[in-house]
Order: structure tokens, then sequence, then C-alpha cells
């Protein structure tokens, strides 16, 4: 790959990282990660998953000690539910509160059902090779993250 376009894949990835920054306001207390974590837990449940701290971990590859953190605060603030396996008292499922369905609903469903009507004319192929050269463009920079001095 040349310079210039290595370049251009960067200046992509800052415009990636603005569009972030024009999701919806969330309610005051509300983290974007609160969202990404109800996603996650949905769709697992959807699959016949009963969730679990490490299903959230291995889904968006964060460590666990950061997601027990936050599913601790989503359940101090009433979006989240905690549960012991009646089999093993050692394991906790999490699933949502209505409070977390609802706070799902609006800024997860609806917003991005909105959206879709006006990313219609951009094909799936696109947006799922975007989708793979910013993982690949993600893992690379990864690996070499500590070798460059």
């Amino acid at each position: 790959m040349e310079t210039k376009t290595i370049k251009s894949l960067f200046d992509a990835c800052y415009l990636a990282k603005r569009v972030l920054d024009l999701l919806p306001a969330l309610p005051g207390e509300v983290t974007a990660s609160y969202i990404r974590y109800l996603d996650v837990i949905e769709t697992l449940e959807a699959q016949g998953v009963q969730v679990k701290i490490s299903d959230i971990s291995d889904v968006l590859n964060i460590p666990r000690p950061g997601v027990t953190r936050t599913v601790k605060e989503m359940e101090s603030k009433g979006y989240l539910r905690k549960e012991a396996s009646r089999q093993d008292g050692r394991v906790t499922y999490i699933t949502a509160t209505p409070a977390g369905e609802q706070l799902h609903h609006r800024y997860n469903e609806q917003y991005f059902d909105d959206l879709a009507a006006y990313l219609k004319d951009m094909p799936e192929s696109d947006a799922k090779c975007a989708i793979r050269t910013i993982e690949r463009f993600y893992q690379v920079m990864l690996e070499r993250r500590d070798s460059f001095e």
C-alpha cells in the first residue's frame, strides 16, 4: 500500500471517530458504553445465551474488570439486573431491566432504524468492506504499536 493511501486511511479513521460525536445526546448519567452493553446483552439473549460478564468481555474485547465496573454502574442506575445461577452460585447472569430495555430501544433500535433510511443507497457490500478494512487496520496497528521507536 502506498504511503499516501495509508495517510488517507488515517484521515478516514479520524472521520469515523468524529461520526461517533454526531450520535444523539444521551441522558446525563448514561454513557455510550451503556448503550453498547445493552445491545450486546439483547443480541446474545436473542441467541439463547444467558449473559455473563465474560460474554460481554469477549464480544467487546474489553478486559473483564472494566466490564464488571460498568455493569455495576449500570446496575446501580437501574439499567441492569444481576442474578446468581441456581445451578452454580458462583455464576452471575446479567439482564436488562425495563429501564435498560427502554434505553436500548430509544437509543439503539429507533435511532438506527431511522438512520437506515438515510443510508439505503449505500450498498451493503461497501459497508462490509469498510468494516473489514477498519478491523484489519486496527489489528495491524495493535500488533505493531510498541515497535516504533
